[in-house]
């Protein structure tokens, strides 16, 4: 249900789809785009089924504790890591060209820690 991510602010519309979702068998509801806390509290109170919500995306950065304070039963990212990733790997690129400078290693994860996540996987 994608009514607040193209700029169509119907909660009646939004919480009518859900439950019609629901009533159709889907087992977690997705409202993305939801501009406020009372707003998914308010989807959440009135479907049967557990609520996700997406975060990462511009606007609102609520907390795991805010988001299951109103009821929140999931919590996506989407493609949010990968953007992030993106983001720092852009801005360390401009400051090479732009500054001649390498002070974007100091956020970087070390070589030790990486190689540990990467062997833990093997067995």
């Amino acid at each position: 249900m994608q009514n607040f991510l193209h700029d169509r602010p119907d909660l009646a519309d939004t919480i009518r789809r859900l439950q019609a979702f629901a009533e159709a068998g889907a087992d977690v509801l997705y409202a993305p785009g939801l501009q406020s806390l009372d707003a998914i509290r308010e989807v959440c109170a009135s479907v049967p089924k557990p609520v996700n919500v997406v975060m990462g995306l511009k606007g609102p950065a609520w907390s795991v504790e805010e988001l299951a304070g109103v009821g929140v039963k999931r919590i996506s990212v989407g493609g949010a890591f990968a953007r992030a990733t993106l983001g720092a790997f852009v801005r360390a690129a401009r400051e090479v060209k732009d500054k001649g400078t390498f002070t974007f290693a100091d956020d970087a994860i070390p070589h030790a820690v990486v190689k540990g996540y990467m062997e833990s996987g093997r067995r």
